[in-house]
């Protein structure tokens, strides 16, 4: 899709990377407006503040703007996280060095296997009725880490889970702290009998993914 444009702001839309969070359609449906014909974003009908902190919730990154008003551009995380859905994908939030050398603050992860869009989520686990939950119990590695922001590389390894490299903080979908460290291997396959973490079953079922 185009960027959509008004002398203040211009809000860019990745479909690819959607999974209808809908968060930007309940929060501003003057402003999103799905199925319209002539286009389904239309940014002059809302406060550019407001429309940029809208578009700050979309938990996959679909959604980005840049300012053209020199207003406040995307805050920073000051805290990397990576947050469990039940029965779907990790939203990971924060200084986000991406598998296409992309830098984004904000992307949904798929761990179920299923995504034809992999490493990122695209609502496949609905369809495979995959479960996973996101409240599984604390581990004795939840020391506060000196340094929790920064930069964090997610890096899939082939046929494999995914490595994710820097400080990181994994919650349960409530917010409680599951899990801190610098290095990670997050389970992708859907199959690990320790999820979230990657516990070699990707070998097993003969998992495939670049």
């Amino acid at each position: 899709m185009k960027p959509v444009e008004t002398d203040k702001i211009t809000v860019t839309y990745d479909g690819k990377k959607c999974i209808h969070a809908r968060r930007c359609v309940l929060g501003l449906p003057e402003v999103f407006v799905p199925n319209a014909k002539g286009g389904w974003i239309h940014p002059e009908n809302a406060d550019v503040e407001e429309l940029a902190r809208i578009i700050d919730s979309c938990p996959s990154g679909a959604l980005a703007y840049a300012r053209k008003d020199g207003g406040a551009e995307e805050p920073t995380p000051k805290v990397n996280t990576a947050r469990l859905w039940e029965n779907g994908p990790v939203e990971y939030r924060g200084t986000l060095k991406m598998p296409d050398d992309a830098q984004a603050t904000r992307a949904l992860m798929c761990r179920c296997g299923k995504s034809k869009n992999k490493p990122y989520c695209d609502n496949s686990h609905l369809d495979a009725g995959f479960e996973a939950t996101s409240d599984v119990p604390t581990t004795d590695k939840t020391e506060t880490p000196d340094e929790r922001g920064g930069d964090l590389t997610i890096k899939p390894v082939k046929d494999g889970p995914l490595m994710v490299s820097g400080p990181l903080e994994i919650i349960a979908g409530s917010g409680r702290r599951i899990q801190t460290g610098e290095k990670h291997f997050m389970c992708r396959c859907g199959a690990s009998k320790n999820k979230p973490f990657c516990d070699g079953s990707h070998k097993d079922i003969g998992f495939e993914a670049d």
